[in-house]
């Protein structure tokens, strides 16, 4: 083959990016191919659309085959040139000034004759270079494994640096919503603290005061753990990029320091930070556990439950389920569901009832209009019910309400919870009924209708 056929050939079996040949190519809409690894970094933090590095293309799909004839191609070639670079090179140990002419089975690592026979390496299987590289070369599955796993491990690195990366953003978003969080809860307290008699001012600061230290110590939680999974990224993306670099050296190379790379990139996947708990201690409040049971209500709910079809409002919806998922249908959604109802109707006065809630489970506890089911379905409007709910969210349960409609960073109560109604000044709190802790307290509103105690739960 003359040189400058061998010089195109050579130019349409390399990447654009890397400058190397192709490793696992992909072909996009366009017709421009790169490594799948390569194009994965070029978009890396690329505003969208992703586009073709060469033309700018934007592609239709973004799951792309690899496009096998090249990658044969090019991996033919890159043999190629492993032999022309392994007959006409021969490698000189440092310590001794001689050829590197024996390969060591145990440390994979080529060694001259005064190494071979040294104490460090004399117990270990030897063999001639020439002999390892020609099995290793007839033995192409050997190489295809070793392919296969550094792209596994490359798939895995970069999956988990952009789930890390997502993690950042979580966390970022906690600290925003903990700053103005903290600062409503700092009113619901001061609002609590008003029904309690005056000598309970000094304790009223010293709850504010553990509050903001709390909350400062999580908000410095909070910006450790993202300088900590930004870091993490950094390692994942870096190791990443070894991996690539190393799946481009030649065989005899990607032998001698295959197993230590692996090992590191082992280390890097296991050593993963985790989120932190932004929720907030709910301090006891002395005294409002015995004001609150003045109003103590007996057998608010009934002991049994309902079996029925709970239908959800778009925004409860959203928040119980998140609104960025597509497969959330935006019709009418009825849930399986079981309900304990209220015995009682409320029209005026104050009124406080305890319930029992399920710990694993999502749920809603509250009072709304007082309505009559039919056909076993019934509706819950925002516009007509104050109520907590559970949400869960990466695995732990948060609480949450509709007014306003926001997730509290407060720890779930292990027991009962505690419902205080004034439907006089349309006031409803929530507390943990075993130590009479604020859990929340609702917007206040004007009720004009009976109110009817609820609890909802899903069906396991």
């Amino acid at each position: 083959m003359n040189p400058e056929t061998l010089q195109v050939l050579q130019r349409e079996l390399t990447c654009s990016i890397c400058m190397n040949y192709f490793r696992d190519p992909v072909t996009l809409d366009c017709g421009h191919s790169f490594c799948r690894a390569c194009l994965w970094l070029y978009w890396d933090g690329s505003p969208p659309p992703m586009c073709c590095p060469r033309c700018k293309q934007v592609p239709e799909k973004a799951n792309f085959k690899t496009n096998i004839q090249l990658r044969d191609m090019a991996a033919l070639r890159r043999e190629a040139r492993a032999d022309a670079a392994n007959g006409s090179e021969e490698l000189i140990c440092v310590a001794h000034d001689e050829g590197s002419l024996v390969f060591c089975d145990a440390e994979k690592s080529l060694l001259c004759g005064p190494c071979s026979d040294s104490l460090e390496h004399m117990l270990h299987n030897h063999r001639p270079v020439q002999s390892a590289a020609e099995e290793f070369r007839v033995s192409r599955k050997l190489m295809v494994i070793l392919q296969k796993e550094l792209r596994k491990r490359m798939d895995t690195l970069w999956n988990m640096a952009e789930e890390m990366q997502n993690t950042v953003k979580i966390e970022a978003s906690k600290a925003e919503s903990l700053e103005e969080y903290v600062a409503l809860r700092k009113v619901m307290i001061r609002a609590e603290y008003q029904k309690i008699h005056k000598f309970l001012c000094d304790e009223e600061r010293l709850h504010l005061d553990m509050v903001e230290r709390e909350s400062k110590e999580i908000n410095h939680q909070l910006e450790e753990s993202k300088i900590r999974m930004t870091g993490k990224t950094e390692s994942l993306r870096g190791m990443f990029r070894e991996l690539l670099d190393m799946s481009h050296k030649p065989d005899l190379e990607l032998l001698q320091e295959l197993g230590t790379v692996l090992e590191r990139a082992e280390l890097v996947l296991n050593q993963m930070p985790q989120p932190v708990n932004s929720d907030l201690t709910s301090w006891s409040c002395n005294g409002l556990l015995e004001m609150l049971n003045k109003y103590k209500v007996a057998d608010v709910l009934s002991h049994g439950t309902i079996n029925l079809c709970m239908n959800l409002s778009e925004d409860i919806r959203n928040m119980l389920f998140g609104n960025n998922r597509p497969n959330i249908s935006r019709e009418p959604q009825k849930v399986r569901s079981f309900a304990t109802w209220g015995t009682h109707t409320f029209t005026s006065g104050k009124h406080y009832w305890e319930a029992e809630v399920p710990r694993d489970l999502s749920w809603v506890l509250g009072v709304c209009k007082d309505i009559i089911m039919r056909e076993t379905d019934f509706v819950i409007d925002f516009e007509e019910a104050s109520f907590l709910f559970s949400l869960k969210l990466n695995d732990h349960y948060y609480l949450s309400t509709n007014r306003p409609l926001l997730v509290h960073h407060v720890k779930m109560p292990v027991g009962k919870i505690g419902v205080f109604l004034d439907y006089d000044k349309g006031i409803v709190s929530f507390h943990d009924a075993s130590n009479g802790s604020l859990l929340c307290s609702l917007a206040s509103c004007s009720f004009s209708y009976p109110l009817k105690p609820f609890l909802c739960f899903e069906a396991p």
